[in-house]
């Protein structure tokens, strides 16, 4: 490495972690001299924490509190949306047809496998709808990935249990498609 190569290299490192050091002590909120710098580490604060949107700062407990409760609920309606398109879908499938093939067995016998194949119209108010919820299911969980993205810790867990309670709430009913011919478990 030439000499100067060597400067470039250890003025960008000094830069580099000047520009983290002063990022630390802001959290991203904006103010300052580094406005557009993201956290890019967890951290547990509740002072300049930018949530969603430029004008929506938490800047004391309470407020993380509120924020925390309410991306919690966000979470819990996302895992709740989930379900609730999936039993829209069944609810709604019309086209039923049943598909027999061979398959071999273990000792050299044929069994018939059959196949249940559904599905819905294009243009009708159910798959309307459903396309609706797909276009907020979509929204919100980019929302949640946002909100994970500021790196606060409480926000994070927010996310994590609000899901987990969600799926615990909703999912308990789920039907699962069992192939009692499947060998790998």
């Amino acid at each position: 490495m030439s000499h100067a190569d060597h400067n470039h290299a250890t003025a960008l490192a000094t830069t580099v972690t000047d520009a983290h050091a002063h990022h630390n002590m802001d959290h991203g909120s904006g103010s300052g001299g580094h406005g557009n710098m993201m956290q890019m580490t967890f951290y547990f604060g509740c002072k300049n924490v930018e949530l969603l949107f430029a004008g929506l700062v938490i800047n004391t407990p309470g407020e993380m509190v509120g924020a925390c409760i309410g991306v919690f609920l966000l979470a819990a309606f996302y895992e709740g949306l989930k379900i609730g398109r999936e039993v829209l879908l069944r609810r709604n499938q019309v086209n039923v047809r049943y598909n027999s093939m061979p398959v071999p067995g273990a000792d050299g016998t044929v069994l018939m496998e059959t196949h249940k194949t559904v599905g819905q119209r294009m243009l009708s108010l159910a798959h309307m709808f459903q396309t609706i919820l797909h276009i907020i299911q979509v929204v919100v969980s980019y929302f949640l990935m946002l909100v994970f993205m500021t790196y606060n810790g409480y926000l994070c867990i927010a996310v994590a249990a609000g899901a987990g309670v969600g799926y615990f709430l909703f999912s308990w009913k789920k039907a699962v498609v069992v192939d009692i011919t499947e060998h790998c478990h």
